[in-house]
């Protein structure tokens, strides 16, 4: 009999179900992090000379005006706006920059009502995890999108020519725009910068690491720029065996694997080579790319250093006199 029919009883059903009901885990983690990381997501408007300039995106990291965003969005500008998704506007000033990792902090005129994001450290992150970017591409203000982690500790090149090491690499779809936005995990908290695509891929994009973009913030705040010293490497973040580490004694997981060595910089003096393995500066354990950053500080410029490293499997130790960081 069609009084029967189970349709009309399921139909039913669907109504009486609160929408909040309907959204899926992963719908209900991208929301909550949208809402509590958009009201900090900033619109940066930048001009350049006589012309119109471009925009970008920022993030507020303090109430009283500090924000970040790329180096590539505003460096050059004669003039930069700030507008909050609340509405407020302000005129915004460049307090230091960095163009080796493409991280700039500006200060605005008036303190901002938007509250300011938490930052994950950059070492919890996975693959595979929840990563949600929030900008403005193309102009579409306050634009999500959602995918996940698809690598740690990347390199890319900077538009100075030198590599941005300890790069998030996700899915998350990002166009002009979104650069210097923030990428967010399920609960809101930064886990990087947004930064570039790759033309002409799709699903590559990358984004600098929380823990890079805080020490520039660190530095900038300190010293109005960014001074960091420099073994003369390229390197990339490495996994080491069990085996090997329980060989050499470590009990840490992985180290900096030394991808290509300078010419006549201090770690071709020191007698590193490519392939070499670096685990430790000073005794303090490198695990990835922002340890070698966060140790290779100013302080370390033109100053002896212990570097710890396993070629072969066995543990050697070189001193470096670091160079600082053109």
């Amino acid at each position: 009999m069609l009084d029967d029919y189970p349709g009309e009883s399921l139909a039913a059903s669907h109504q009486a179900l609160d929408d909040s009901q309907l959204h899926d885990a992963y719908s209900t983690a991208v929301i909550g992090a949208v809402e509590r990381a958009g009201p900090a997501v900033v619109h940066i408007g930048v001009r350049k000379g006589a012309s119109t300039g471009g925009v970008g995106s920022g993030l507020v990291v303090a109430s009283d005006g500090l924000i970040l965003t790329n180096s590539h969005v505003v460096s050059g500008a004669s003039a930069i706006e700030a507008s909050m998704a609340d509405g407020q506007k302000s005129a915004a000033r460049l307090i230091g920059e960095d163009p080796h990792s493409d991280i700039a902090v500006l200060r605005t005129d008036v303190h901002l009502t938007a509250p300011a994001l938490t930052f994950l450290d950059s070492k919890l992150i996975r693959p595979g995890q929840i990563a949600i970017a929030i900008g403005n591409p193309l102009g579409f203000e306050q634009t999500v999108t959602a995918g996940v982690v698809s690598a740690v500790g990347r390199s890319l090149r900077a538009v100075t020519g030198r590599l941005i090491d300890d790069v998030i690499q996700t899915d998350a779809a990002l166009n002009p725009g979104n650069s210097g936005g923030p990428l967010v995990d399920a609960r809101g908290r930064v886990i990087g910068i947004n930064t570039a695509v790759i033309r002409g891929a799709q699903g590559i994009c990358f984004s600098v690491a929380a823990n890079t973009a805080l020490y520039v913030l660190t530095q900038v705040l300190q010293h109005g720029r960014v001074r960091r010293a420099s073994l003369g490497i390229e390197g990339a973040t490495t996994h080491i065996p069990r085996h090997v580490a329980r060989f050499a004694g470590l009990e840490q997981p992985s180290g900096i694997r030394v991808m290509a060595v300078l010419k006549d910089g201090p770690a071709e003096a020191a007698e590193i080579r490519p392939g070499d393995l670096i685990v430790a500066i000073d005794d303090a354990p490198v695990l990835g790319i922002d340890d070698l950053l966060r140790l290779l500080d100013h302080e370390r410029v033109n100053r002896p250093t212990k570097i710890s490293l396993l070629r072969r499997g066995e543990r050697r130790d070189r001193y470096v006199t670091p160079v600082e960081r053109g």
